[in-house]
């Protein structure tokens, strides 16, 4: 039997796989919390963050597997 190589994972992945879905949703409100507790935000910012990194993501799933469409 071949054993395949072991994937490399860095800590910050492996942190938030073992975490269930709610605790991480909750470790990043709590975050997020912090970050922007002395700011005011508008939804047009909060809406122009998310298109931002959506964009980021599917841009590294092209970059993944650019047949993929």
């Amino acid at each position: 039997m071949v054993m395949k190589p072991a994937k490399k994972i860095s800590p910050d992945e492996y942190i938030l796989s073992v975490l269930s879905p709610r605790e991480r949703l909750d470790a990043a409100l709590s975050l997020a919390r912090e970050a922007f507790k002395r700011r005011v935000l508008k939804p047009v910012d909060v809406q122009e963050a998310v298109k931002k990194v959506r964009k980021k993501a599917y841009a590294e799933r092209q970059k993944k597997n650019p047949s993929r469409r």
